[in-house]
């Protein structure tokens, strides 16, 4: 029998936790190091900001941003205040062995990794320079973040970003990317917005159908394909509020994204390709599954298209969320989608489980024992560690 008084075990000692977004901060010499020279400053590369007294990312005079302006784990000052150099920012922000260490520190065991340039600056690639060049540094990325989770690829998830301008060279670098490893693959569900045609046409079909025969999900990242007017209060504003305010509207960005593949018909086109909202928090999907059932039946759609299933019936075979920083609402959550949704950290974001100046932002431990402590174990399972490892067959832990 077991004893009443014995200190519980928590949570992440207990589970291999699945970190299901985090970043890796990008080298200076990312693509430098691997381009031909050819192609001069038009290749990504790191400069010094005589004015802001900081080390930049450009491509060609367009400057990007500051080296350090996602690397806010750790940083002894409030957000958006950053590193001014890679030198001064956290080290399990940029090295692979310091990454696991920290980890097993805060009780996370796997950790799947999206980019942050490619991520947030895509339009930069799209628009500035030519697309040959803009492939390669995608393949280049691709490379590169497999040779940094070489340090422990069961622990460490490589996910691929796309040359997503080109659909022959998507198809061949899905093929390549996976290949080396890469578990999954950074996508939009809006490209209409930059000229390409939407999700459900024909032209994605070779793209969308690979992926579902390869098992491969398509995950939707807060801020990826964004206007980069869009982006700016979550990292430029000075003004604390400004601040609050457009990175709390920047979260609820993927609500577009799920409404656009379930009500166009892709979800219902592709019945076995899973997408999966990142970086977007969770409490508003049941919210946003009830809220079109209801104006599915309220306009007569089903009418429409009876041999459409509900869209919540989409959401639940098909649609993934996650969590980081949400208390109050993530139990009923939990209940509502408890074979869909996941754990994240956002490490090493400005919103991250990465305490902060004021100790204001909780460990990933603290976070998993208050949001999901008292469910049943089979749910807290699923929630932490089942969902991610089948969704991106991960390797079982090798502790």
């Amino acid at each position: 029998m077991a004893d009443p008084d014995a200190p519980s075990v928590p949570l992440c000692e207990q589970y291999a936790v699945a970190d299901v977004d985090s970043h890796i901060i990008e080298p200076a010499d990312l693509w430098t190091s691997r381009l031909d020279p050819k192609w001069g400053d038009l290749i990504p590369h790191v400069r010094f900001h005589e004015r802001r007294q900081e080390d930049y990312w450009y491509v060609g005079d367009q400057k990007l941003y500051g080296v350090g302006a996602f690397a806010q784990a750790r940083w002894p000052e409030y957000p958006p205040s950053h590193p001014k150099s890679l030198a001064d920012a956290f080290e399990p922000a940029l090295d692979a062995k310091a990454r696991l260490a920290y980890n097993d520190s805060v009780g996370v065991y796997y950790q799947v990794l999206y980019p942050n340039i490619l991520g947030f600056h895509s339009h930069v690639f799209l628009n500035n320079m030519p697309h040959e060049l803009a492939t390669q540094c995608v393949a280049a990325y691709n490379d590169w973040l497999v040779e940094w989770c070489e340090a422990d690829p069961v622990r460490l998830v490589p996910m691929m970003m796309l040359p997503f301008w080109d659909i022959d060279a998507s198809v061949a670098e899905m093929k390549r990317a996976h290949d080396l490893g890469h578990k999954g693959v950074l996508f939009a569900a809006r490209y209409d917005k930059v000229g390409l045609p939407r999700l459900v046409d024909d032209y994605w079909e070779p793209l969308l159908g690979q992926a579902q025969e390869m098992g491969l999900s398509m995950n939707f990242h807060v801020g990826f394909l964004n206007n980069p007017e869009d982006l700016k209060g979550a990292v430029d504003q000075s003004k604390k509020m400004d601040f609050t305010r457009e990175s709390s509207l920047v979260l609820l960005g993927n609500a577009q994204n799920v409404a656009e593949v379930v009500l166009s018909g892709v979800c219902e086109r592709y019945p076995d390709l899973a997408f999966v909202s990142v970086e977007n928090g969770a409490g508003w999907l049941p919210f946003l599954a009830e809220s079109m059932d209801w104006q599915w039946l309220n306009v007569g759609a089903h009418k429409d298209y009876p041999d459409r299933l509900l869209p919540s019936e989409y959401m639940r075979r098909q649609i993934y969320g996650m969590y980081w920083f949400e208390q109050e609402s993530i139990q009923r959550v939990v209940h509502e989608m408890e074979d869909n949704l996941m754990f994240e950290t956002d490490f090493p974001h400005a919103t991250s489980l990465s305490p902060g100046p004021a100790s204001e932002s909780p460990s990933p431990r603290d976070v998993i024992e208050r949001s999901l402590g008292g469910l049943d174990h089979t749910i807290i399972e699923k929630v932490l560690t089942g969902t991610a490892t089948k969704l991106y067959d991960l390797a079982p832990p090798s502790r």
